[in-house]
């Protein structure tokens, strides 16, 4: 069991969780970040994106976590940011266990900021073994199940990115276990094995917390195998740059009317996805948060013709202004991207016979990555 005095005599325990876009690696990190608070450890956090204005570091704040944000690019390529930013959390008190979650379009961790933290800055954290989460669909449909291939809606470059990051995991994990049948398990588990021979696979819901004592066991064990991999940087930057990126903020108001968050949400995500669905744009994720009075309502899009969920709800209506955020990353081009962004926020809004007023937004494609560091496992660059 996890207690204070496990985590006394080491570094900072360095928790890197990873997996592609839409996997629901956020809401791990939050059951990870309530489980090991509830047996009195300090817990920090660091989200990671290519913009500022995070849907998943409001999230967790609104949650009770103390949140540190890397912005404007992946771990890898801000590695000294990422440092600065991990310094930050708790300067009275240092936190016991740091929980990082990277962009999930980014692979390579392992050898750009796993062996880095290890080798470089070993007294100061203890990097954990490193566990990639898998959403189903993404297994089924790049993989293909019972030797079937499927059409994923991704490039071969951007699949390069999905296999890369199962295949240097230390542990994987299947995520929303609870919405699968044992038959399903055990066809993604076939499918993985030839990526990842040898690597524990666990079925775990982040949502429900099915499964959570076997991660925090992967987590808590000594070494891994701190998987070294080949890297074609010119398909990895090529397969980053599929993907259209759109942060944008907005301010959502009806006077003398309240307001229902989490129907605002909803309407939001779904404008989103009826628009890329017409323009046969593959969402890998689309986040939406609406915020007011302290309460926070989160819903998701995770694949184009999907449903939308909320990872969190409100069940009051409130009133005065609603903070919106959307962050979107879609197989299209940016600009249209923005586009459709700022229609379904302004059409979800009048809906509801409200007004939008402050949008901001940023669009772009992610760079080629350029990491500070690249360590083998011996320690040379």
């Amino acid at each position: 069991m996890t207690t204070v005095e496990n985590y006394a005599v080491a570094g900072i325990r360095f928790v890197l969780i990873g997996g592609f876009l839409g996997a629901g690696k956020t809401t791990l990190v939050s059951r990870l970040a309530a489980h090991y608070m509830a047996q009195g450890l300090r817990v920090g956090i660091v989200t990671n994106d290519q913009a500022a204005d995070l849907v998943d570091t409001q999230t967790l704040r609104g949650q009770g976590f103390e949140v540190g944000e890397v912005a404007g690019a992946c771990f890898c390529c801000s590695f000294d940011n990422l440092l600065q930013t991990a310094g930050e959390l708790g300067r009275e008190s240092p936190p016991d266990v740091i929980l990082a979650e990277p962009v999930g379009s980014c692979t390579d961790l392992v050898a750009t900021v796993i062996l880095p933290l290890e080798q470089l800055y070993g007294q100061r954290f203890s990097p954990a073994p490193f566990g990639v989460l898998l959403k189903p669909s993404h297994g089924r449909r790049i993989l293909g199940v019972s030797g079937e291939r499927r059409r994923s809606g991704f490039s071969p470059q951007a699949e390069y990115i999905f296999r890369k990051q199962l295949e240097e995991a230390d542990y994987l994990m299947i995520g929303r276990a609870d919405e699968l049948s044992s038959t399903e398990l055990d066809q993604l588990r076939q499918v993985l094995a030839p990526l990842a021979p040898d690597v524990p696979v666990l079925a775990v819901s982040p949502k429900t917390g099915a499964g959570l004592e076997a991660v925090l066991a992967e987590i808590e064990s000594e070494g891994g195998g701190r998987r070294v991999l080949e890297i074609d940087y010119d398909i990895y930057a090529a397969g980053e740059a599929e993907l259209g990126w759109v942060n944008l903020t907005a301010t959502v108001e009806r006077p003398n009317g309240t307001l229902d968050l989490d129907v605002l949400t909803e309407r939001i995500a779904q404008a989103c996805g009826e628009h890329l669905a017409g323009e046969t744009a593959e969402i890998a994720h689309l986040k939406c948060v609406a915020m007011a009075d302290g309460l926070q309502s989160v819903a998701n899009l995770v694949h184009t013709g999907g449903k939308v969920d909320h990872a969190l709800s409100v069940s009051q209506p409130v009133a005065g202004p609603v903070r919106v955020v959307v962050n979107a990353r879609v197989a299209i081009d940016p600009q249209k991207l923005e586009t459709i962004c700022r229609r379904s926020v302004e059409g979800a809004a009048a809906s509801l016979l409200g007004s939008v007023s402050d949008v901001s937004s940023h669009a772009l494609r992610p760079g080629r990555p350029e990491p500070t560091h690249r360590l083998a496992a011996s320690g040379r660059e």
